[in-house]
């Protein structure tokens, strides 16, 4: 079972850890492309695990890969691909690097004209546009928990209730 690497805590979410993806390039904070490369088959252990935490099923690899895939058929894949940008601002290290990215997020996920815009509310939103003043890496931090919890409370449950979810159990536990 591949899980990724680097855990971190987080006390003001329920992600508890940050991912490092070792496929990306650095200067691309562009999120589309960013969930890592899957190596190995999914058991079905993990896929009870991931019913048992949603923390676990975004640790993994497959996991995210087809969390992914139902946000997409419920045309709401913008909320993840925005946690994973921010996890991916998270682990850099270079100051202008870190305005880029941190630019680029804010783009493509806060900014009111963006397609991909994630929903936040108001006191989320005002608080990002003051840390875009001087951006850190962790500029999007009450913005990204707020995306990881409405995942977590909304598109999880339906999930495990999906075709996707029930086929791949289905699939597991007749070979």
């Amino acid at each position: 079972m591949a899980l990724i690497p680097s855990l971190s805590s987080c006390t003001r979410c329920l992600s508890g850890f940050t991912v490092k993806h070792n496929n990306t390039k650095r200067n691309n904070p562009n999120a589309d492309n960013m969930l890592p490369e899957r190596d190995e088959p999914i058991t079905l252990e993990e896929l009870k695990l991931w019913k048992e935490s949603f923390d676990f099923l975004m640790k993994s690899i497959a996991g995210q890969k087809n969390f992914r895939e139902f946000l997409r058929s419920e045309y709401s894949e913008e909320n993840i691909l925005f946690w994973v940008a921010c996890e991916d601002l998270k682990n850099e290290t270079d100051p202008d690097l870190i305005e880029e990215k941190a630019r680029m997020i804010y783009e493509d996920y806060i900014s009111i004209l963006s397609p991909k815009e994630v929903s936040l509310d108001s006191r989320v939103r005002e608080a990002v546009n003051r840390n875009m003043v001087e951006p850190t890496n962790s500029t999007f931090e009450e913005a990204q928990c707020q995306i990881y919890t409405l995942m977590h409370r909304d598109s999880y449950p339906r999930f495990l209730n999906s075709q996707r979810y029930t086929s791949l159990v289905q699939q597991l536990q007749s070979s």
